[in-house]
């Protein structure tokens, strides 16, 4: 994966703006939409999201693969996500580095922490080599917030990305928010934890990355700090998205706002800053 020559900004595109982005048709260079949205056969989702696919490049981003599920993948999910591919033709495929189905398939509707170790790397990119396969393309791995965690992982979880990417040929969706969110449930302070996002992303392998995402965050009053795309990105990841694209370059960087979803022009906005950033 290489990096755009100039910045490739988006904005997720959720319910509240399928018509508002329609009809403005704002100056972006892609959106974004949840793949497991749109599984559907017909309907009226899909005849929007083909109305969207007319105005913008779209991105399809999964949420329930569970690529790190040693219960293997749901082959039901797969198919389903390989007819949305066939149908939309997206820039970017992309899910998370995560957990989400145990036994004979339950799952947890939620992305869970895998172990940075040998065992999940092995599972990881089976995988990943089997979506892959399955859409003909390579698709994007996502790092999550995380809020347990597993003791004795051998690998430092940038290390365990540059390892996944090169073993699969999948490329890194970096998100900067959860490196910050991360860093301070790890607790450190705001600025330490800025610090040490940014030696995360020193620590991943030049060229890896195909997109970066963004998003708000908040502080719980028991000091937990919670990814809940539900507000602006803060300062302190600006902070280091501004020194992921001085490492890295521009690179595709989306907008995400999931919760609280405001007026569009709030969105365009953060979408506005990003670029600004990147140029």
């Amino acid at each position: 994966m290489t990096s755009n020559p100039a910045p490739c900004v988006g904005i997720g595109w959720r319910h509240a703006h399928y018509e508002s982005l329609l009809e403005q048709r704002p100056a972006l260079d892609f959106i974004e939409v949840h793949s497991e949205n749109f599984f559907a056969d017909g309907g009226i989702t899909l005849a929007v999201l083909d109305a969207g696919r007319a105005a913008y490049p779209v991105s399809l981003h999964g949420v329930g693969l569970g690529l790190g599920s040693a219960a293997g993948l749901d082959e039901r999910h797969l198919e389903r996500l390989a007819r949305l591919v066939q149908r939309v033709q997206p820039a970017w495929v992309s899910d998370h580095a995560c957990f989400a189905r145990v036994g004979s398939g339950l799952h947890a509707a939620d992305l869970l922490p895998i172990a940075f170790d040998d065992e999940s790397l092995a599972v990881m990119a089976r995988h990943v080599e089997q979506v892959q396969s399955r859409l003909g393309r390579p698709m994007l791995v996502e790092n999550i917030s995380a809020y347990v965690g597993w003791g004795g992982g051998t690998w430092a979880e940038p290390e365990f990305f540059n390892a996944l990417t090169q073993r699969s040929g999948c490329g890194l969706l970096l998100d900067v928010n959860n490196l910050f969110v991360n860093a301070r449930n790890d607790g450190l302070a705001p600025d330490a934890a800025v610090q040490a996002a940014m030696r995360w992303v020193d620590a991943v392998r030049p060229g890896s990355v195909g997109e970066i995402h963004l998003a708000g965050h908040c502080e719980r009053a028991d000091g937990l700090v919670i990814d809940d795309h539900g507000s602006r990105v803060r300062e302190a990841v600006w902070q280091v998205y501004a020194h992921t694209i001085r490492r890295l370059g521009p690179l595709p960087t989306l907008i995400e706002w999931d919760t609280d979803v405001p007026a569009l022009d709030v969105l365009l906005a953060e979408a506005g800053r990003a670029r600004a950033v990147c140029t």
